[in-house]
């Protein structure tokens, strides 16, 4: 049976994107930030997966103010990168896995979770500077990224979103529905986006650098509490773009020690931590778990 072995954690801001995609990467200002994926690099080389499950929002790019989906799974064969105002990244297009994503919808939805499912879209920089951060610089030409990608759409632009709680339980049905496929893949989930960092009103600039890191040593610890941080917490601690942590804990949901909604298992192993700030007025948490 296919078995998710790893869960990567990211922020994906778009200017480290543009850092990676100008030659600046080795500048004093983002040289701290890249240093901190050298690890992770190496890590994707030698824990090469069969599939990566990426959790992203996407930035009214494939989906506008017009119509929203709370959870969205794209189950197309390729996606190309997205123009997002100054043309799209100059990154390999993304190659999908239909069948495995079309199993984990079938299988997700009779658990009761409502996805929508998208056949056709073009991916932002919440999916691909993920990507770029742990697989390093690639040549559209003449290279491909290194693995299929099923990308996993969560609404956190638009209020309502979902709750912690509703995201934590629904990295435990992925979980199940990838366990139930019947072919032997290697599956790694990423949870991307966040953390601290809020673009405009009065706060704009907000970092939390204290609550940023005790949240994350909660997730690893005591998912089940952290899964239970209500929204105003988020905005009131990480800023109004913050709400993107709950993304991460649909990625922690679906690590083998959760079962039932509750720690039953081995606590995964901290591969990597990393943590900086600032990259474009936001803080950047990192994270790889891998399963007992």
């Amino acid at each position: 049976m296919a078995k998710i072995t790893a869960s990567v954690f990211t922020s994906h801001v778009p200017a480290i994107g543009a850092a990676m995609d100008l030659g600046k990467t080795k500048e004093d200002y983002w040289k701290p930030l890249f240093a901190g994926y050298d690890f992770s690099k190496q890590w994707m080389k030698d824990n090469k997966p069969d599939v990566v499950f990426l959790v992203f929002n996407d930035h009214a790019t494939a989906f506008s103010l017009e119509m929203i989906p709370t959870f969205a799974i794209g189950t197309a064969a390729e996606y190309q990168p997205a123009d997002e105002g100054w043309g799209p990244r100059p990154v390999p297009k993304v190659i999908g896995h239909p069948d495995l994503a079309s199993h984990i919808a079938q299988s997700v939805i009779q658990q009761d979770f409502d996805l929508t499912i998208v056949n056709k879209m073009d991916v932002d920089h919440g999916l691909t500077v993920p990507l770029s951060l742990m697989c390093g610089e690639l040549d559209p030409k003449t290279d491909a990224w290194p693995c299929p990608v099923i990308p996993f759409a969560v609404n956190v632009v638009q209020y309502p979103v979902p709750s912690g709680k509703r995201c934590f339980m629904l990295g435990q049905a992925i979980r199940k529905a990838v366990e139930s496929y019947d072919d032997d893949l290697n599956v790694h989930i990423w949870g991307t986006g966040g953390m601290s960092h809020q673009l405009q009103g009065a706060r704009a600039g907000l970092i939390n650098r204290e609550w940023d890191n005790a949240w994350l040593d909660q997730m690893i610890a005591d998912p089940v509490g952290c899964a239970d941080t209500p929204h105003i917490d988020y905005v009131r601690e990480a800023g109004s773009e913050g709400i993107e942590l709950v993304m991460w804990l649909i990625a922690r949901g679906a690590m083998s020690d959760i079962v039932d909604g509750k720690v039953q298992g081995p606590a995964p192993t901290v591969k990597h931590r990393f943590y900086h700030v600032p990259a474009s007025n936001t803080a950047v948490g990192h994270l790889i778990l891998e399963n007992a």
